[in-house]
């Protein structure tokens, strides 16, 4: 009771709309959990937020409270997310979304914050201007990007049923999907358990001899092959190349058995799946869409995405770009936070990050663009005055999008059309060039990231009563 007691007091409960205009009239910081009423509150950060509240609520101007998306109109683009959501409110204005419970974010913003707010106060600085989040817009945000996304990527689902892969079809489905120009995004010979054959025929489980068919799809090894449209087509099918050993049946499975399983399997229903004219026209074309079904819907493709590949959308994240970004000394003795906020508020992930002094060598490397300026030396210089920041970031042309963030390498080239680049916002007083680097193209990223961020191997020992040694080697290598 003392705990559940202590939680009433940390954070104050608003479920309904009235109670939020109420909350906005609060004078201070305002910390909001958004949550949905079928999980709650989130428990991961309370005990941050005690930790805030004991440490910088002297002067009542830091204030926390759960808010109930289902009840509160302003709320309403939240509702039906799964995430946890807060949102910053200072002195009734929303000026920060931070998505997850990304504790050490959220630590950061709400001191600096208080800081600055107590700073006001004394009379010691001006009140910055914030942009205001204006809630009720989120919701067609977030369906523009949604749609964006899709049209951008499309995937479909290949399954080879178990006779194809008893007979070595799923290389010659491989090849003449790949000859076609269509991309095998990831693909895996498994065993298929009951839940994800009747995920994946779902729409056929109404048919007599469904329960039998489904018996039938668990017995052996199937193909299931992620695809998605290329734009060229490959000069070779070496990339086709499937292993073997993952083709044949198991080994423990008797010939018989296999023979019978095959003349059962042919009279069974073979499903009508929704088709992608070009690749069902193409299966249907190369007389092998007997052996396999597709699936291409991209509501159906999301969720079977998560039945068969739940770790797709993490591999597919490696394609994004990486960068390397680097706080020169001066920037990062005074304003290392705030950059690092600019990071994350714009979108990118930081992978690594490492604060070293710099060796002439290696600042004259970092410098390579300056070589032609007269303050080329007072740059490698100030390069070598103190610890630098590195940082390898993450995101959809994560490259090109952090030099425009940049802006130009010199400060007097800032004019009207960089005024919100990085380089005019962190400008120093008698320094001419831009406090923060980024690589210049992807080779130079690649050989930025290997020389600050070695890679770092692993052994990794598979132990002889493993019996699923390819699935193993598949993993790791992802």
């Amino acid at each position: 009771m003392a705990s559940k007691k202590r939680e009433v007091q940390l954070q104050t409960v608003i479920n309904s709309q009235s109670q939020w205009d109420e909350m906005l009239q609060n004078k201070g910081l305002t910390v909001i959990d958004v949550y949905q009423a079928w999980c709650g509150p989130c428990k991961a950060v309370q005990a941050l937020f005690r930790k805030l509240k004991n440490e910088l609520n002297e002067d009542e101007i830091l204030h926390f409270v759960v808010a109930e998306a289902d009840s509160i109109v302003t709320l309403h683009s939240f509702k039906d997310k799964c995430e946890p959501v807060f949102l910053l409110s200072l002195n009734g204005k929303i000026i920060a979304k931070i998505e997850g419970a990304n504790a050490p974010l959220i630590n950061r913003k709400v001191t600096n914050l208080i800081n600055e707010e107590r700073k006001i106060i004394a009379g010691e600085m001006e009140r910055p201007e914030y942009n205001e989040i204006l809630l009720m817009d989120l919701d067609s945000e977030e369906n523009e990007e949604a749609h964006g996304d899709n049209v951008e990527e499309h995937y479909s689902i290949i399954l080879i049923r178990p006779d194809a892969v008893v007979n070595n079809k799923p290389f010659e489905i491989k090849g003449k999907i790949i000859k076609e120009g269509y991309v095998i995004e990831v693909e895996e010979a498994m065993m298929l358990t009951e839940g994800q054959v009747r995920d994946f025929y779902g729409q056929i489980e109404d048919e007599p001899d469904f329960e039998d068919f489904v018996s039938l799809m668990t017995t052996g090894l199937s193909y299931v092959l992620v695809v998605s449209p290329g734009n060229e087509k490959p000069d070779s099918l070496e990339e086709a190349q499937l292993d073997i050993e993952s083709n044949k049946p198991p080994e423990d499975l008797p010939k018989a058995e296999v023979n019978d399983t095959l003349a059962t399997m042919k009279k069974l229903p073979v499903a009508t799946m929704k088709k992608q004219d070009s690749l069902q026209a193409l299966l249907d074309q190369q007389h092998i869409s007997q052996y396999c079904d597709i699936e291409d819907d991209a509501t159906n493709v999301a969720r079977l995405l998560d039945v068969f590949f739940p770790d797709f959308k993490l591999m597919k994240s490696r394609n994004k770009g990486k960068t390397m970004a680097l706080l020169r000394p001066d920037l990062v003795h005074e304003r290392k936070d705030e950059v690092l906020d600019v990071i994350e508020a714009k979108g990118f992930k930081i992978l690594f990050q490492r604060q070293t002094e710099l060796s002439k060598e290696e600042a004259q490397m970092l410098c390579e663009e300056y070589e032609n300026e007269d303050y080329y030396d007072k740059l490698i210089e100030n390069m070598m005055s103190g610890p630098s920041l590195l940082l390898v970031l993450l995101r959809e042309n994560g490259l090109q999008y952090w030099k425009k963030l940049l802006g130009p390498t010199n400060v007097n080239e800032v004019n009207e059309d960089f005024p919100e680049s990085l380089c005019a916002r962190f400008a120093m007083d008698g320094l001419p060039f831009n406090q923060l680097y980024g690589s210049n193209s992807s080779e130079i990223a690649q050989r930025d990231i290997e020389y600050f961020f070695p890679l770092q191997s692993t052994l990794a020992l598979i132990k002889p009563h493993v019996t699923h040694e390819q699935r193993v080697c598949r993993t790791v290598r992802r």
